[in-house]
């Protein structure tokens, strides 16, 4: 069977020996000493801005709806997954969204004005694929209308975007580190902040609140990371070269042997450095798409529909029509991408999709 991913994983030994430090010091979390080594590794290998690490990935973007947003409109993308706009309904805030690029696959900045009300508190947008929104245009808007801006960029581990990292962007950026990410903890998250004031106001509201063993700064919740978790982290740090590596090469494959005549994949943003996170390909009509699929699934291939529905025509989010993010993901397969996976088994994936379109 070829799964559309599949978790690395690290040498188990590897995995044991960052254990055993936990189990020496019988500290297993609430910060300890291998969280806090992962996390100062993290910084220094993206170069990004302050970090707090967390115990999933939609965490981060619940605590900063709740930090920023203040139950208000939130202007967002309907082509992200579900987590995305369930964060914001959550945390009491009502999703306003925006349709998307028919290219980029992220929202059209161009169209975000247009939505700012007096009600509009913040944008939470997606860099959908590790793909870049136009951060510079996204800063513009919020900074003439006071908003606050999230980033979702829970595919983006590693991506750079003129020069910096794509976490430097924005109030507050969130990761995933499920275990399907191209880096992971097994489970986890985290969320990157523009400057340490806000950083406070995060890691009191991941700690319950916390100010001292007595004393609170304000309302939080439990969103630590273990370590149990971070020990995996620092088992699957050393190997992103490896693991980007692999991933370009299936990446480059496909780009050269898909017979683009009847598809298309998303357009990488100028600037990028990307991180090939996934492979999305767009077909002519759902039939196509369904047809494909079907023929995969024959031979024991499994692509995903992601990302599928619209998020906007979810029936808790009172959306209104969004044309190009309904067609796209209608429209829109993500084919297998993962560390091993064999050039034989990319050949075959290709040869059935060409023959699948043609």
């Amino acid at each position: 069977m070829i799964p559309v991913t599949k978790s690395f994983l690290p040498p188990i030994e590897e995995y044991q020996s960052q254990v055993q430090r936990a189990w020496d010091k019988f500290w297993i979390t609430n910060r300890g000493p291998l969280l806090i080594e992962l996390e100062e590794k993290v910084l220094s290998y993206l170069s990004a801005n302050h970090v707090l690490f967390t115990t999933n990935g939609t965490l981060p973007l619940q605590i900063a709806l709740k930090v920023l947003a203040k139950e208000g409109e939130v202007i967002t993308t309907p082509f992200s997954y579900v987590a995305t706009t369930a964060a914001i309904v959550w945390e009491k805030c009502t999703p306003v969204f925006v349709d998307i690029h028919p290219e980029y696959l992220t929202i059209d900045e161009t169209k975000i004005e247009a939505a700012v009300t007096d009600k509009t508190t913040a944008i939470l947008v997606t860099h959908v694929f590790g793909n870049p929104c136009n951060v510079d245009e996204i800063k513009r808007i919020a900074d003439k209308h006071k908003l606050k801006v999230i980033y979702d960029a829970a595919h983006s581990f590693g991506v750079n975007y003129k020069d910096k990292s794509i976490f430097n962007y924005g109030d507050v950026s969130t990761c995933s580190f499920h275990a399907t990410k191209l880096f992971h903890t097994g489970e986890g998250g985290a969320m990157f902040a523009s400057d340490k004031e806000l950083q406070h106001k995060l890691f009191y509201s991941h700690n319950f609140g916390h100010n001292g063993p007595l004393d609170f700064h304000g309302v939080g919740i439990n969103a630590k990371m273990s370590e149990l978790q971070a020990a995996m982290g620092l088992a699957v740090l050393p190997y992103m070269a490896e693991i980007l590596g692999q991933r370009k090469e299936i990446v480059d494959y496909y780009n050269n042997n898909i017979d683009f005549s009847k598809l298309k994949t998303m357009i990488i943003r100028e600037h990028t450095e990307w991180n090939y996170s996934y492979y999305p390909v767009i077909f002519e009509t759902e039939g196509k798409l369904l047809q494909a699929q079907d023929a995969l699934n024959q031979v024991q291939i499994f692509p995903r529909r992601y990302f599928y529905p619209s998020l906007n025509t979810i029936h808790y989010t009172n959306g209104s029509t969004m044309p190009i993010s309904e067609s796209i993901a209608s429209r829109v397969l993500c084919l297998p991408l993962y560390t091993g996976l064999s050039q034989n088994d990319v050949k075959t994936i290709v040869d059935i999709l060409n023959v699948a379109i043609s």
